[in-house]
């Protein structure tokens, strides 16, 4: 009897032990590896020659992070987990993966200026700051020393830049990323640190679209309606799934944009129409 129950006891102390060293393993979430997404090679470009390019234009466009079609190129605010917005990414990308950010300093070209990580925390306002608070106690407004972080939060615009040109090889109109701009939009703050109503509109930096195409193969984008059919950022931005509107195209007058000569409802009424300008262009182009 004895020797029954010291090898019961020593059966659940083996089944005890076992299931305190499979909980201590890797706890996995999903119910299969996700394995696509992060071991995709970017789709080539298809090779085009000079001579078959019958007509292009450099077509520079605004993406609002806050249109509910452009939502999971905004959040999560914060990173979670493998899981980041557009502009988190790129930064990663830059502090870790060896992609060069430009300086939008220079609006004829806008990958002359490399840009430092420095200079990137400055657009972002990041660094230590000296910022006018209010004392708990006493109420008196003093210079406390922060920590700031960058403020991705901030950017709900994109600009991308785009080459747009008529293959006749193919007969068809095409369209490339060249590069991708985030955009912080933000409240001006008055003296005592208190944001205004004035709102502020500032370029960060550029990258060069074909450069970071790796780096966003490898990242899913959330898919708000099925989660084991989440797609990359290269995807998401080739395919063309995103809500944006122009701001302007190549031209002759140092490639001012619309908002130099339009504002308002005009300007949104020029954008359409040079929208509808590229559609023509592509009709015409045809022979029939």
């Amino acid at each position: 009897m004895m020797k029954r129950v010291v090898a019961l006891f020593i059966g659940l102390s083996l089944i005890t032990v076992s299931f305190v060293n499979l909980t201590a393993q890797d706890i996995k979430t999903e119910v299969y590896v996700r394995e696509h997404i992060p071991n995709k090679q970017p789709v080539p470009y298809i090779y085009v020659r000079e001579a078959d390019v019958m007509w292009a234009k450099d077509v520079y466009r605004i993406i609002d992070l806050k249109q509910k079609q452009n939502l999971a190129l905004y959040y999560p605010t914060h990173p979670i987990g493998d899981r980041m917005n557009l502009v988190d990414l790129l930064l990663y990308g830059i502090d870790n993966e060896g992609i060069r950010a430009f300086s939008t300093d220079d609006p004829l070209n806008e990958f002359t200026i490399p840009m430092t990580r420095d200079q990137i925390d400055e657009v972002f306002e990041a660094g230590i700051d000296t910022i006018p608070m209010a004392d708990i106690n006493t109420g008196e407004i003093k210079d406390m020393i922060v920590t700031q972080e960058r403020k991705t939060d901030e950017v709900k615009q994109v600009m991308i830049k785009e080459k747009w040109f008529f293959d006749k090889n193919h007969s068809v109109m095409k369209v490339r990323i060249v590069g991708v701009s985030p955009i912080r939009v933000y409240n001006q703050l008055d003296d005592q640190g208190l944001p205004t109503d004035l709102i502020l509109r500032k370029q960060t930096f550029w990258v060069y679209y074909p450069e970071v195409r790796p780096l966003l193969t490898n990242h899913e984008i959330f898919n708000q309606h099925n989660d084991a059919q989440r797609i990359s950022f290269d995807d998401f931005l080739m395919q063309r799934r995103f809500s944006s509107f122009i701001i302007g195209v190549s031209n002759v007058y140092n490639n001012r944009r619309i908002i130099s000569y339009k504002i308002g409802l005009d300007a949104l009424l020029e954008a359409d129409k040079q929208k509808q300008w590229l559609f023509e262009v592509e009709h015409d182009l045809w022979e029939y």
